[in-house]
This record gives structure tokens, C-alpha cells and sequence, in this order.
């Protein structure tokens, strides 16, 4: 081989060596990129918390930051002007026990006080106290005899209206307030029983009990289940249950003044559906794609979701961070628009015509979004992007809320007596809950006695009687500060 031509070996050699190497070097940038994109998202998953998802803020560890909310320069307690609460006095004829007091002598000189005997006190002190308890039993002493006729023995029944179990009506009501109302798990209600009421009761007695109340609550629930699918507006959300140890879901669904609660094993859109046979009102919910089925013109995607997820977008690197940012502003400006409507400072006409500016601007960030280099961010802007129509539903609709916090309030205490009970054992177990928070969360709202009416439910049953219904028949005002408000 001649030098030229050595040396255009070596050449070629040395350019083969070169591309070699420029390829491994783009096949390193690759994985590099995959690998800090990898990093990226795991980073971003180790930061989430109920600020910036939909995580439980019980899930959040003592080190998460609240969003700081604006100091007004007051200091705690009851402001000037507020109109304190204090206990009122009861009528003296309803007082148990009646106890006059008469002055002492003088303190300064140690003369007699006279006090006119058809005088009305001065001052009335009433003290409170619980009376030592002491269960009522009854006795019901069942006599037999023989037939005068045919000499066949007989023995009499119960009267109408006496359980057959060793538990009355009111006990039995009691039982199911404290394990569904009060959340106390079977044990210490049977510790209550016995040491308070001085009532033994069996752990497996309690679970029967819980069994008689729940076919006494079967048909006022399912009148509500009826109720909830008339309104005009309803909210709807749903969270893990645990059935005989396997996942299982607990649906919500509030308006007003009735809220019904279902556990089923699926998250699917059939129980969805199922909830709301027939509703034709307007829906508030999360971005579930369970209630994608609901027209988005009836349907209301709740804004404090879409906050936390824009505060997420923040927390992320490039692009996303500005675009977090400037949505989290104008969602700010929408909650304050809103607010101004609750509280009667901004006209309807007025706030629609500056949420149109919000919405505009919406619109125009989340277009931007869809092409963002971060897919998770692009991903979710897009899904917005095809929910625009469910979004801006209350600017046209009053009493329509933009957000589904009233039904995440509504949850609430069932998801801590899920965390205290983890979940239910049985089918049966899980339609007593339903029914029981229905009954309970409903009789609250609407200001109504629970323990009275789980009482009238237990007797109704035993007396063959038309059960009490949860329906509302008055608004109290303790049902209209439940409402959920704009």
C-alpha cells in the first residue's frame, strides 16, 4: 500500500472512529434527557400534597407550607360590634328544682336584709346536671294455658310494637347514632353502655342492632336517592372505601338540604350514572372522567381542583412554572369575583362581565399549555381545554357554586370513620353505613333531632308503620348555613 493510500485509511479509519463516537455521545444526551425528565417527574411526585393535588390533606406531614392567607390586622377572637352567643336560661317552671337564696346580713353594717316575698329575683343562676342512669326494664310476663275446647296449650304473644329482641326502640337508636353518627367503633360503644348506661351489651348484639336500623332507614333513604336526582343543582364526589378488605368506593351526592352517600366495589361510570338516573339538573364535580357522560353544559368542574393542579404546574421546571403562575392569578381573581357575589358587594351583570375577562385569559394560558414542552402539564391543559364548556358554568348560572367543596365537606366524616374503621366486613355492613350517614348528614342539614328520628324509624318498623321521611319539609336556619353557597 502506497502512503496516500495509508494515510487515507487511517483517515477513513479515524471518521469511522469519530461517528462512533458522536453516536454513542447522542445516545448518552438521550438517556441523560430521559433520565433528568425522569428525575424531574420523580422529584415532582415526591413534592405533591393537598396544595397542589388531589391528595387528602390528611396525608400531608407536619413540613408541608399552607398557602398563606392575607393578614387583615385584626387580632383573635371576637371583634368590636360582633354579637357574642351565650347559653340562654330556660323557663323557671322547666327547671327540675327551684332553689331561692336569700341575702346574708349587711356586709357593712351586719344588719338584716329585707327582701319583699313577691319580689322576682334579682339574678337567675342555672347549673346543668345529667341525672345518675338507670335503664328501664320491662318485664313482659307471657302466661299459657290450655283451651277450654280441645285442651291444646297456648301461650300468649308479645303485644304489638315490643322487639323481640332485649333492646327497645330509643337503646337501639342510640346504638346506631353513636357507631354511624358519633364514629365510635363497636367497643366503645359497648364500653358506653355499660359503664354510662349501665346497659350489658354484646360486640355481636351492637352489629344486630346496626342490622335493625339499617332496614329501618332502607325506604327514607331510598325516597332521598329519589329526592337528590330532582334538584337543580347537585354535588358529586367519591372516595376509597374497604369492603371485606378489598377496595370498594364511597360515592356522594349533596344538595341542599338532602345529601345520600353509596358504597360500591367499582369506581366506574355505571354507579355514576346509577346515582343520578334522571337527573337533568347541574352538576358540580371534580375532572373525574366518571361523570364525563354529563352534558358539559350542565356540568360544573370544581375550580379549587384546578388551583391546587396550577400550583403543581409552579412547583415543575421551565415553561410550566410562568404559565402555574399566571393561572393561579386569575384563578385567585375568580374566587374573589365570586366571592364579592356571596357577599352582596358585585352585581350579577358586573361579576359576569369581569369573568369574561378571566375567562378569555383562561383560555388563552391553556392554549399555551397544550403545546408546553412538559407533557404532564400539556396533557392536562388539553383535558381542560376539552372540559372549557364545564368550567365557566356558574358565570351564567347563580346557583350554581364553582367549586365542589360542599361535597368534599359532606365526605369528610365518613372518610374519618373509614380511617377509624377501615371500611366495613360485609355487604350488609356497607348498607348500613350508607343509609346511616344519609340519614345522619341529611337530619343535620335540615336542623332535625337524629336520634329522635332513627327512634320514630325503629318504632315505625316494629309497629308496621309508614317509616318517618328525611325529606325536607321546612328550611331551618341551620340547613340554610349548610347550603352550599357561590
Amino acid at each position: 500500500m502506497t502512503a496516500p493510500d495509508a494515510k487515507d485509511a487511517r483517515i477513513a479509519e479515524l471518521e469511522a472512529a469519530v461517528a462512533a463516537r458522536d453516536a454513542v455521545i447522542a445516545e448518552l444526551r438521550a438517556e441523560l434527557a430521559a433520565l433528568r425528565a425522569e428525575v424531574a417527574e420523580l422529584k415532582a411526585r415526591l413534592n405533591t400534597n393537598s396544595t397542589n393535588s388531589g391528595k387528602p390533606p390528611s396525608s400531608d406531614g407536619p413540613e408541608v407550607q399552607r398557602r398563606p392567607r392575607k393578614k387583615k390586622g385584626r387580632k383573635r377572637g371576637g371583634q368590636p360590634g360582633h354579637k357574642g352567643t351565650r347559653r340562654q336560661l330556660v323557663p323557671t317552671e322547666a327547671c327540675s328544682k327551684v332553689v331561692p337564696v336569700s341575702p346574708g346580713p349587711c356586709i357593712a353594717c351586719g344588719g338584716e336584709v329585707k327582701v319583699r316575698p313577691d319580689a322576682p329575683p334579682f339574678f337567675r343562676h342555672q347549673v346543668w346536671e345529667v341525672p345518675e342512669v338507670k335503664p328501664l326494664v320491662t318485664e313482659y310476663q307471657l302466661h299459657a294455658g290450655p283451651c277450654s275446647g280441645c285442651g291444646r296449650w297456648h301461650m300468649a304473644q308479645l303485644p304489638e310494637g315490643v322487639p323481640e329482641g332485649a333492646f327497645g326502640p330509643r337503646l337501639t337508636a342510640l346504638v346506631a347514632y353513636m357507631t354511624g353518627g358519633m364514629r365510635l367503633s363497636k367497643r366503645l360503644v359497648k364500653a358506653f353502655l355499660a359503664d354510662v348506661m349501665r346497659v350489658p351489651v354484646g360486640l355481636g348484639q351492637v352489629t344486630r342492632l346496626e342490622a335493625q336500623v339499617s332496614s329501618a332507614l332502607e325506604v327514607p333513604v331510598e325516597k332521598a336517592h329519589e329526592y337528590v336526582r330532582q334538584q337543580k343543582v347537585a354535588n358529586g364526589d367519591e372516595t376509597r372505601w374497604r369492603q371485606e378488605g378489598k377496595t370498594a368506593w364511597l360515592w356522594v351526592v349533596a344538595t341542599a338540604l338532602v345529601t345520600v352517600f353509596r358504597i360500591a366495589t367499582s369506581r366506574g361510570s355505571d354507579v355514576a350514572r346509577a346515582l343520578l338516573k334522571g337527573f337533568e339538573g347541574f352538576f358540580v364535580s371534580d375532572r373525574y372522567s366518571g361523570y364525563a357522560w354529563v352534558d358539559t353544559l350542565r356540568r360544573q368542574v370544581c375550580w379549587a381542583h384546578l388551583l391546587r393542579d396550577f400550583l403543581g404546574w409552579t412547583e415543575r421546571s421551565g415553561p410550566a412554572v410562568a404559565l402555574g403562575e399566571a393561572l393561579v392569578e386569575e384563578t385567585l381573581k375568580l374566587f374573589a369575583l365570586a366571592q364579592r357575589v356571596r357577599d352582596g358587594t358585585l352585581r350579577w351583570g358586573t361579576f359576569q362581565y369581569r369573568m369574561s375577562g378571566v375567562r378569555a385569559e383562561v383560555a388563552r394560558l391553556l392554549r399555551e399549555a397544550e403545546v408546553c414542552p412538559d407533557a404532564k402539564v400539556a396533557s392536562q391543559a388539553e383535558a381542560l381545554l376539552k372540559l372549557e364548556g364545564a368550567l365557566f358554568t356558574f358565570m351564567h348560572h347563580p346557583e350554581v357554586p364553582p367549586t365542589n367543596n360542599f361535597a368534599e365537606r359532606q365526605l369528610r366524616q365518613a372518610v374519618i370513620l373509614r380511617k377509624l374503621s377501615h371500611g366495613t366486613q360485609s355487604e350488609g355492613g356497607s348498607r348500613y353505613v350508607e343509609r346511616v350517614l344519609t340519614a345522619v348528614t341529611t337530619l343535620k342539614q335540615q336542623g332535625r333531632d337524629v336520634l329522635g328520628f332513627l327512634t320514630a324509624a325503629v318504632e315505625a318498623q316494629l309497629h308496621g308503620l309508614p317509616p318517618p321521611s328525611l325529606l325536607p319539609t321546612h328550611v331551618s336556619a341551620v340547613a340554610a348555613q349548610a347550603a352550599p353557597t357561590r
